[in-house]
Parts: C-alpha cells; structure tokens; sequence
C-alpha cells in the first residue's frame, strides 16, 4: 500500500495541471468564502441596484458562496469612500460600488480622501439620464425648461442625485444652455425616491435620475419624461440633443477594492467579478434595467478613471456647480 502525503498529493495535482490545465479551472470553480459590497448610497438607488444585482450574480455563478451588503449614503459617495477606506483598506473580501455619481462629488467637493485611495477593478455598465417632469406640467419639452429657467431661474428649482454628481452635471449643462449656469437652483438628494417625490409634490419643477429610478412612475402615469442624456433616442424618449439642446452625458458604474490588498487577491477578485457578469442572471438584469453592458478592467480603466475624473473637474469649473 503507498501511502499519500499532502506532499505526493500537492505534487501529482501539479503534475497532471501543467499536462491539462486543469488546476486553473479547479482553482476557479473554488467559490471565495464571502464577499462584503460596500455601496456608497441609500438602499433602492442605482448603486445600490447594482451592488446588489452584482452580488446575486457572484452567487449564480458559483464564484462566492455568501454575500453582505453595507450601505453608507451621503454626498455623492464619499462618506461611503471615505468609511471604506478606513475600514476596508486591507479587507481582501470587501468590494466598494463607484462610478460617474463619486468621480463628480469628488470633483466638486475635493474630499481628503479621494479615488486614488482605491484600487478600480471593473467598469460594468452605463445607463442615461432621464429629465421628467410631474404629468400635468405645463412643460413639454427641454427647450420648455430652459425657457422657464431664462425667464426665472430661481423659480426653476431642479431636483436629483448628489451634489456634483451626474444629476447635477447635467442639470449644470442645461442652465448653461438657458445662458445662466450660476443661477442653477439644484435640490440634491440621496435616492431616487426622494427626487420622485419632489417632482410629484411640486416642490420641483423637474427631475434627473436613471431610466431605472423612475421606470414606475413613468409607467403609471405620475411622472412624464420630456428628454433623455443620450445621442440618439432611448426606450422611445427623443434625446435632449435631437430637441435642439446641446446636452448629452452618459452615466458608468463600477466595482473597486482595497489599495492594500495584495495583487494577487485583486486579481482573484477580479475574476470573480467576471464569471458572475457572464451569467445569463446578470444579461437578464442589465436588460430590465435598459443599462449597457459597459464592462472595462485592468490598465484601460484606470486610464477611463483618470480623463473621467479630469473632464469632470473642468464640468465643475466650467458649468459652476456648486457643493
């Protein structure tokens, strides 16, 4: 009888890996214990929609085998980055949710603690903005909007997102388009929740949030959406652009880590970000939610981060937005 030692074992497993390659797919079949995903936001925004539709795909796939959500809300992610960095730096099971909604705050607020204390993994997806208004507005369309905001600005009170994010940015650009950039009235709020109820209630003239925030109440009725962020048409809304407005801009979400955690963790967890994207769960979420699949990793994000991170300091400059 030969007996086996974790020495043979560890040495035939090798062996018959580098003849088939079979330790690379073992190894990536194993699920990661736990994973914790840290969400920047108030529950039922788009972040926290996507920290967790990512979540559910990690499980799909079999990459780990429990996931914990957190969420910390406020100006526009960076008290939830700057929470992460304190408690998850070195963490190799905790994933931070980011996007274009952080990169603005940061701009604009220019926190102590900002992107270059995390390490991008992914860019995921992106959706558009959409500009609504309550359903018996008198405004029709954008150029409506601008008008009143031409006319009286201060009457023409906007409501959406964080301050500094993509909401504020492209309320900026179209009171740049009405010729009055510094009378900007924006009422920031933390979730899509409550920019709907400031529509609704009238204490807002309009507002911006993703398709996928205001998808219900656009389809009872109570909300009516006059243009959306994109070039071109989307999901039968004509783009702000093709009614005359100069004004287009597209909204990305994606995962992070720790700056401390070691590479090879990252990499581990970077994997396993990209098995659950390739699970027909996650395809089905992304087209519920009309987001495009606009996935990016390694070097190429990194580069995205920083021209993103640099446009969006000179948006800050250039349209006056204010914290």
């Amino acid at each position: 009888m030969v007996r086996t030692t974790r020495r043979h074992f560890t040495s035939w497993l090798a062996a018959t890996a580098a003849s088939s390659g079979a330790l690379a797919s073992w190894a990536q079949a194993a699920p990661l214990p736990q994973l914790r995903i840290v969400i920047p936001a108030n529950e039922g925004g788009g972040w926290d929609q996507t920290g967790r539709a990512l979540g559910t795909a990690l499980l799909d796939a079999g990459a780990v085998a429990r996931v914990d959500y957190e969420n910390i809300g406020g100006k526009g992610g960076t008290i939830g980055l700057a929470r992460y960095v304190e408690k998850y730096d070195a963490d190799p099971n905790a994933l931070l949710m980011g996007g274009t909604v952080m990169v603005g705050a940061v701009a604009l607020q220019q926190p102590a603690v900002d992107l270059s204390r995390i390490a991008p993994l992914a860019r995921l997806t992106s959706d558009y903005e959409m500009l609504v208004v309550k359903s018996d507005s008198p405004i029709k369309s954008p150029k409506d909007l601008i008008a009143k905001m031409r006319a009286d600005a201060a009457a023409t009170p906007i409501a959406g997102g964080s301050a500094g994010g993509i909401d504020h940015m492209f309320a900026g650009l179209l009171a740049r388009a009405a010729g009055k950039p510094e009378a900007l009235v924006y009422q920031p709020f933390a979730g899509g929740a409550q920019v709907m109820a400031a529509v609704e209630s009238g204490k807002a003239v309009a507002g911006i949030s993703g398709y996928s925030e205001f998808s219900e109440h656009l389809a009872s009725g109570k909300l009516r959406a006059i243009g959306v962020s994109s070039k071109q048409a989307f999901l039968g809304v004509p783009s702000v652009r093709q009614q005359g407005v100069d004004a287009d801009i597209a909204n990305w979400r994606g995962v992070f880590t720790g700056k401390a955690v070691p590479a090879p963790r990252q990499a581990a967890l970077l994997d396993a970000v990209r098995r659950a994207v390739a699970t027909e769960g996650w395809t089905r979420t992304l087209k519920r939610n009309n987001w495009d699949n606009y996935w990016t990793e390694g070097r190429d994000f990194q580069s995205f981060l920083e021209l993103d991170l640099a446009m969006a300091n000179v948006l800050t400059y250039v349209l006056k937005l204010k914290a």
